[in-house]
């Protein structure tokens, strides 16, 4: 391995330093579970105010660590948002953030100190750690809470039975919140392709190139953008492609699609067991085992060697990324992202247009769910926990749910003539503004809502006719839903998904840089097998089938 990769492959897999920021709190108040249940006074009937009393006489102090994207402030006591919760209700939040790449593995860092917060906010918990930790006493059931001192979760329940079946796990128990924004259905969903490819228009006209139809008519743009000094500033630093790796969007998964086989990295939400999984005539499998994975490494590797592709596609975050398309002399050819206008910014977006699917390419229909059970749990720490599920409920009103979604009234949204919430006019950058403004980690937005309560983002309903008149005729006609499996499946996933999941991103980054894919596939498939990819594709079919057949 050259010493370009190895440094690649450290920074990909380098351990975090294991975070204290939580030293102090209530670790000390080690009562079981069932002593954190709600006291009979909380009366189920009582759903017409907070039981609590908000705002509380005397202010209450909550450990929280959530995850936040890199342009979130890292005190979330600075969103507007909280400052106001804070004022309704007396309850001070005392955050410790940890940046979004970095959550998962501190996160359980953390949990296995023993040294807690009083909950987890927005925390992204897999299903394995919900029931593991569930049912050892780490984080509380929330059933009788949500009955009791969540009259805005409970009337969600009420109305939609799907969502409380999505959070309940196959033990009875809900252990974690509901959070998610459903936008579209189906192949039509908003997120249903995550990664939509921009290029930049400007340069096709000042090379005298078309938009291209092919994969080869894409490589050859690239090698212009690269040796024809597109931005015309004498300079070498134009970047043909840049995407950033294995992200739940801007992945360079997306192009592998057009050797048939679209490969599916991270989503957020859907507890992170939908990595690289297709579906295809109602059979589970592994995309990365696919003789079309394997041309697709093959032949992109060789873009790596001709220079078209972003080195720091493997290493830079997402605001690293979202800043390469707003420097001062334009220098980004071509990228994938969820929306142009967060990477190039509102001056440029205009001439960066969709690239639409090559001929024969098959997009990919994303995995998993709009809304999901990735939203907040408490811990066997809080020593109140009614008051926290009351506070947690405030932001599932659907006007205060809407604000947590995207930003406060006056920041983000204003009210139309009938009383709808609409972004506001004057927001140049939504996609980073949100970033900046939004709390996140809570709430459910409904299809209703979206008609009753807050209208799409103007740049969502263009999304959402992109996605219908662009991808869809292209699309994959299945996909992995969200599934809740059993505490045994998931004991067979716990154990083999992360070695097997490790191993085939790293191979990935190291076939797509050094190449010989040729050479190693056999070791690497060998490898797969095992590692047990075989009995966890077994466990991925099972939960498939047994989804499936209760929806009929």
């Amino acid at each position: 391995m050259n010493r370009k990769m190895s440094i690649v492959l450290t920074a990909l897999l380098s351990a975090s330093v294991v975070m204290t920021a939580c030293s102090g709190n209530n670790a000390a108040n080690n009562a079981p579970a069932a002593s954190k249940a709600p006291s009979a006074s909380n009366a189920a009937g009582d759903t017409g105010g907070d039981t609590a009393g908000f705002p509380l006489k005397e202010k209450l102090t909550l450990k929280a660590v959530a995850k936040r994207p890199a342009l979130a402030p890292s005190d979330f006591n600075d969103f507007e948002l909280a400052k106001r919760l804070e004022s309704d209700t007396n309850v001070h939040v005392d955050w410790t953030t940890i940046v979004d790449t970095d959550y998962d593995q501190k996160k359980n860092l953390l949990l296995a100190s023993g040294d807690l917060p009083d909950m987890f906010f927005g925390a992204g918990f897999t299903d394995t750690e919900l029931l593991h930790y569930g049912q050892d006493g780490t984080i509380i059931p929330l059933n009788d809470l949500i009955d009791k001192n969540m009259p805005n979760l409970k009337a969600l329940f009420d109305k939609r039975p799907d969502i409380k079946a999505l959070v309940t796990a196959p033990d009875g128990n809900i252990y974690s919140l509901p959070v998610g924004e459903e936008l579209g259905s189906g192949q039509e969903d908003i997120g249903a392709n995550p990664d939509f490819l921009y290029i930049n228009s400007d340069w096709l006209k000042n090379l005298g190139l078309e938009m291209p139809k092919t994969l080869e008519d894409y490589h050859n743009v690239l090698k212009a953008f690269k040796d024809k000094d597109p931005n015309k500033n004498g300079k070498k630093d134009e970047i043909p492609l840049s995407f950033i790796n294995a992200y739940w969007t801007g992945d360079i998964g997306y192009l592998f699609g057009t050797f048939g086989e679209p490969d599916k990295t991270y989503q957020p939400g859907n507890n992170t067991f939908s990595e690289h999984l297709n579906v295809k005539d109602g059979k589970v499998y592994y995309a990365a085992l696919q003789p079309g994975y394997k041309e697709a490494v093959k032949y992109f590797h060789t873009w790596f060697e001709e220079g078209l592709v972003d080195i720091e596609s493997f290493t830079h975050n997402d605001a690293q990324y979202l800043a390469k398309g707003k420097t001062e002399n334009e220098t980004l050819g071509s990228f994938l992202w969820w929306d142009h206008t967060d990477v190039v910014g509102g001056e440029r977006d205009a001439h960066y247009p969709i690239v639409p699917p090559f001929k024969d390419m098959v997009v990919k229909w994303n995995n998993g769910s709009a809304i999901n059970r990735g939203g907040t749990v408490i811990t066997e720490a809080n020593k109140n926990p009614e008051v926290t599920a009351e506070w947690l409920d405030r932001l599932y009103e659907p006007v205060t749910a809407a604000e947590v979604h995207w930003g406060p009234i006056g920041t983000w949204f204003e009210k139309d003539a009938n009383g709808l919430l609409v972004q506001k006019k004057d927001i140049e950058n939504p996609g980073e503004f949100r970033r900046t403004v939004a709390l996140g980690g809570a709430g459910v937005i409904t299809g209703e809502d979206f008609e009753k309560v807050v209208a799409p983002e103007p740049r969502a309903k263009q999304r959402m006719d992109d996605i219908k008149n662009i991808f869809v005729p292209q699309m994959e006609k299945e996909h992995f839903p969200l599934i809740f499996f059993t505490d045994q499946e998931l004991q067979t996933i716990d154990r083999l998904k992360p070695e097997i999941q490790t191993y085939t991103n790293k191979m990935r980054a190291q076939f797509l840089m050094d190449g010989g894919v040729d050479e190693g596939w056999d070791k690497y498939t060998a490898d797969l097998k095992k590692m047990g990819i075989e009995d966890l594709m077994k466990v991925y079919q099972d939960g498939y089938d047994r989804y499936m057949k209760a929806q009929k």
